[in-house]
């Protein structure tokens, strides 16, 4: 888990303060202090890399200028104990490069303060402590005056009241999750104390690079000695139960690497000597779970209580595939069939398929569509059919856009999974043996989340249909339940790509759902649709200007501007506000308090809703368009034809709708996309922004991002899938004795090791590994070639490393297996879903037979004939 430190504090002349002394100090920069007569120079400070003032709607430009600002704030104040500004400083997560970590001390700055009217001095520092480890974190000056274009007003009450650091505390770490998630970093943040996590050590004082380096020179830091009789403390607790060490690790994050856990551990022992107690405590724990390699060849752990997570949705998954309930007659199939066909749309073959595959018999359903093959279509026939056999149907997705996607193109009453746990929690609406859930956009849902829910539809006798792509976005929470649980079963693949409408755009869609981004962005490049421009702002303007131009030419059409960052969204929103300001489209601006700030609103405004709501029909992600607006009241026209009206002073959860976050529009179908690029954006969420469309989509990028359009391309095909517990094989967890109810008793860790523990033991479960490996690798070449496909570049490197892997433990192993596939493709299947031992025997069989060779090339060759179900 990365660290957490969020703490606040006022600067007043009662304690001898100064304004500008305290900017000059943070920002290493000289100022000079207009009321005291002098300079504050501390332009010699090291650390500081990046400094800015940032301005709410409506303050003077001249306050950019951090000498004017600060001086100004002490003119404004007259008492001798006046409190100047707020000073908040928060740790940045040191799992982030420094320019992520800019950004996101940026959009946080920008989202809880200045989007709420406050002016913001921040500066980041990347100090590097004693121990050689970056310590980065932000520095945050607040006014506490509300600001307008002729400088200060009023204090603001509000800004001090006592619980709003409780709320940033918590908004920080959500926001920063958010982040680390989206970068597929599998680390968290947590804003609780230690003990509401359930983690019995106690929080450790931060001491700041200036504090570890006057001690280094003698001098007693401030707080040291408490942090370090802490750290001691912590340390002994870690010695006497080393589960706590693992339960804190794992809070967050599914799997970890033996350098996770030494950095965990330095954090919270005193010295050399406790920490190498502590590392060989934990390393040798009953708790511990070792899982194998991972893709970069690094050694993977995790705890019981994860394994037992995804090992318990594991079995409920498989206690709902085993039960033969649920089944559909041909009759009222057919007669679902029929409706959809009289009203125009005619199932393709493929999509008939994947309508057999969900409502046959069996309590499991799975089914991994491109984006744009038509799922929500054919879950509406789906539907029909359920409902005529006396089911009750019911939608779930992560988002609310999502879930209004489901319902608004299939007709399945929906909601966020949130939503639904909250009311199974209060024994509301919960499910029964007549009803099927489908969880749409399943491969966003983490492991823990998707847990609970399949432990209630297990438990009630309902049916679960899943539906995903596990190519798009990743999961937000730890681990990679749809993708594993699609591998293990079986999943029906829709890959009939219909919501382009033009074939080039359709087959790019299908480059971005195999991998092959490079190709995608070539062919959009090609059709000058993938566009460079100087700057961010050159950009924003670009892609704002586009929605404009399409709005005149095609008003009837439906468009939504993407972009993957809050701050870019809000800046695209101020753009076209500007826009349909300046073309008369909008009418008298009203101020409107929302719990993002103060937004100026009129009626014609597109607007976004950010909180379910049952009694107006919104969830978070609504978007629609005012109608009426007063002091009070907001008449809203929603994008599915509704009319809602509430009191804007009570519903406060709003913002303009212009542009979304790519991340939100998963799931949504629309005529046109305008897209700008992130240097944020990997692989998974370009394949979703550029494959939203119906009839174009334009992506703009700058170049200070991105060079050219090489690096573009680069930068946009990053891969960052995550991975889940359940990739491994099993006989690592039954080596330790984990099964999804297993408990260890009082004595466990007394015992002696099995006799199967040891090096020979130790040296196996490697084979199996390695075996599992190159099954992986074999059956994605394969499944590639199958569809003729070039296969791609890293899948060939992945083949290659697992073949080599093999031979460097056996000579000759790896021509041995590819001849045992050849001759059984179904060991592929078995083996990637974590049963290796047949295809490691089989393997064995033919190398003492001689058969095989070194040549593994052929292999590719024979792929279409080998019959490997895709």
């Amino acid at each position: 888990m990365a660290i957490y430190h969020f703490s606040a504090k006022v600067i007043s002349r009662a304690k001898g303060s100064s304004a500008v002394a305290a900017a000059a100090y943070r920002s290493a920069s000289r100022l000079q202090d207009e009321r005291l007569d002098r300079a504050h120079d501390f332009s010699a400070k090291a650390g500081v890399v990046h400094s800015e003032v940032m301005l709410p709607e409506g303050a003077p430009e001249r306050w950019r200028d951090r000498e004017t600002l600060w001086n100004e704030v002490e003119a404004r104040e007259v008492r001798k104990d006046a409190q100047l500004a707020r000073e908040v400083e928060f740790a940045l997560p040191r799992e982030l490069s420094q320019r992520d970590g800019v950004e996101l001390a940026r959009s946080f700055v920008q989202r809880e303060f200045v989007g709420k009217g406050m002016v913001a001095d921040l500066n980041v520092h990347w100090d590097v402590g004693a121990d050689g480890e970056a310590k980065p974190h932000a520095h945050v000056m607040l006014g506490l005056r509300s600001a307008g274009p002729e400088g200060f007003g009023g204090k603001v009450r509000d800004w001090n009241a006592t619980d709003q650091l409780v709320a940033w505390r918590e908004a920080w770490a959500n926001h920063a999750n958010r982040r680390l998630a989206e970068l597929g970093i599998d680390t968290r943040i947590d804003a609780r104390a230690l003990k509401d996590q359930g983690i019995d050590l106690e929080p450790q004082n931060k001491i700041g690079a200036s504090g570890a380096r006057r001690e280094i020179h003698g001098e007693a830091a401030e707080r040291a000695e408490d942090h370090r009789a802490i750290a001691r403390r912590n340390g002994e607790r870690i010695l006497a139960e080393p589960q706590i060490a693992l339960s804190a690790i794992t809070h967050q994050q599914a799997t970890f690497t033996d350098h996770d856990l030494a950095r965990f551990l330095h954090r919270h022992t005193d010295g050399k000597a406790q920490f190498d107690a502590a590392l060989a405590k934990v390393r040798t724990s009953d708790e511990i779970v070792r899982l194998g390699r991972d893709g970069r060849g690094r050694a993977r752990f995790t705890s019981r209580e994860m394994m037992r997570v995804e090992r318990g949705l594991e079995r409920d998954a498989d206690s709902l595939a085993e039960r033969p309930g649920h089944r559909v007659s041909e009759r009222d199939k057919a007669a679902a069939l029929a409706r959809s066909s009289a009203a125009g749309f005619d199932l393709s073959t493929a999509q008939r398929d994947a309508l057999d595959h969900v409502t046959r018999r069996g309590d499991l359903g799975l089914l991994v569509g491109y984006a744009g093959t038509g799922k929500s279509a054919l879950l509406g026939v789906a539907r029909e059919a359920w409902e005529a056999q006396g089911y009750r149907v019911r939608g779930a997705a992560l988002s609310g856009m999502a879930a209004e996607s489901l319902e608004g193109g299939s007709g399945i009453p929906s909601r966020t999974l949130a939503s639904l746990e909250h009311a199974w929690a209060r024994d509301r609406d919960t499910l029964g043996p007549r009803d099927v859930l489908v969880v749409d956009e399943a491969g966003l849902v983490g492991s823990r989340q998707l847990g609970r829910v399949m432990a209630q539809a297990q438990a009630a006798g309902a049916k679960v249909v899943m539906v995903g792509d596990a190519e798009q976005l990743q999961a937000i929470e730890a681990g990679a339940a749809f993708r594993a649980l699609a591998e293990r079963h079986g999943a029906y693949e829709l890959t009939e790509i219909r919501r382009q409408q033009i074939d080039w755009q359709r087959d790019a869609t299908r480059q971005l759902a195999t991998g092959r981004t490079v190709q995608a962005l070539a062919a959009y490049a090609g059709a000058g649709a993938v566009r460079g421009h100087e700057d961010p702002g050159d950009a924003r303007e670009a892609v704002v200007a586009g929605w404009w131009e399409a709005k005149q030419t095609a008003p009837e059409s439906s468009q939504v501007m993407l972009a993957y960052t809050r701050d870019d969204v809000a800046a695209l929103n101020s753009l076209a506000r500007a826009r349909m300001q300046g073309a008369g489209a909008l009418g008298t601006d009203h101020r409107v308090e929302t719990t993002r700030g103060a937004r100026l609103l009129a009626e014609g405004e597109r607007i976004v809703f950010l909180r379910n709501e049952r009694e107006l029909g919104v969830k978070n992600g609504t978007l629609g368009t005012v109608e009426q607006l007063s002091e009070t009241r907001m008449a809203v026209r929603l994008d599915d034809g509704r009319r809602v009206a509430f009191d804007h002073n009570a519903y406060t959860d709003l913002d303009h709708g212009y542009a979304t976050t790519i991340h939100k529009s998963q799931g949504v179908t629309v005529d046109r996309a305008h897209v700008l690029a992130s240097g944020f954006m990997d692989r998974h969420a370009t394949y979703v922004a550029l494959s939203r469309h119906r009839e174009a989509v334009t992506l703009h990028y700058d170049r200070t991002t991105f060079a050219d359009d090489a690096a573009l391309a680069k930068g946009l095909a990053r891969e960052r899938a995550k991975d889940s517990t359940l990739d491994y094989p099993d006989l690592f967890a039954e080596r330790r004795g984990i099964g999804a109810n297993s408990t260890s008793g009082i004595f466990a860790q007394f015992r002696g090791a099995a006799p199967s523990e040891g090096p020979l033991r130790e040296a196996h479960q490697d084979d199996l590994a390695r075996t599992q490996a190159f099954a992986r690798a074999w059956r994605d070449m394969h499944r590639m070639q199958a569809s003729g496909l070039e296969v791609l570049p890293h899948q060939q490197v992945a083949f290659d490393r697992a073949a080599g892997a093999l031979d460097r433990a056996r000579p000759g192993l790896a021509a041995g297996m590819d001849a045992a596939l050849i001759r059984e493709p179904s060991l592929a299947m078995a083996a990637a879903r974590g049963r290796p031992e047949a295809l490691m025997r089989a393997a064995e069989r033919h190398v003492e037979l001689g058969r095989g060779g070194p040549d593994l090339s052929r292999s590719l060759e024979r792929g279409r004939d080998t019959g490997l179900e895709r």
